[in-house]
């Protein structure tokens, strides 16, 4: 990465774990010099998304230090910084990652040897890819994913790709008013679905959104 770039670490406190990460920043940082990004549809503003720690990744990670995890196979969508991932790994989980950016797989690697934790699996595919090669899982995890509203279509359908026939989907939504009709899809697709508020914890009390939750 260019020498411009600037990056922060921080330490994440759960009840039991300490999650160490490497991020950006700030929203403010941008680095594609070989537009890897760009060739990807991934827009300078978008850029730095993956980046930084959101609240509602604080949410999903929260919900998982305590998660079931015993004989599960986990999959993360659009990890971002992965800090689920991160704390599942720490609890010895069968977790694979995967995201569309290009720098989000370089990131968590950086970022499992900084929790001095064996390495996670990754995946760079986007929701489109009909032949990921990643199988099937017992509980599929994401955080603030409808951004736009092709994403409902695509987002539900890959779920479904990776979900093996009695599966959980857990999905944290800040609330960009795509939810709904994300659930819908959901439901066609034989799911159930229950939504609530999580509970204020230091990491996110400031946090609007609600957990969706999906069981088959």
């Amino acid at each position: 990465m260019p020498q411009s770039l600037r990056l922060q670490y921080q330490t994440i406190e759960f009840n039991h774990f300490d999650i160490h990460l490497r991020s950006l920043r700030d929203k403010n940082q941008f680095a594609d010099p070989f537009g890897e990004a760009a060739a990807l549809g991934i827009s300078d503003a978008q850029w730095s998304l993956f980046g930084v720690v959101w609240e509602s990744s604080q949410v999903l990670a929260e919900k998982m230090q305590d998660f079931e995890i015993h004989g599960k196979r986990i999959l993360e969508v659009g990890c971002g910084l992965g800090l689920s991932s991160l704390l599942l790994n720490a609890r010895h989980a069968d977790i694979t990652a995967t995201d569309y950016h290009p720098e989000a797989g370089k990131f968590l690697t950086q970022n499992t040897q900084l929790n001095q934790s064996r390495a996670i699996p990754f995946l760079r595919t986007g929701w489109h890819n009909p032949n990921s090669g990643l199988g099937t899982f017992d509980l599929i995890i994401g955080s603030d994913l409808l951004y736009e509203q092709n994403h409902i279509a695509l987002l539900s359908e890959f779920i479904q790709q990776h979900a093996k026939p009695e599966c959980e989907v857990i999905i944290v939504d800040p609330g960009r008013g795509k939810h709904a009709k994300f659930s819908q899809k959901m439901t066609d697709f034989g799911f159930q679905h229950q939504q609530y508020k999580p509970t204020a914890t230091p990491n996110t009390q400031t946090f609007k959104g609600v957990v969706l939750k999906y069981l088959r």
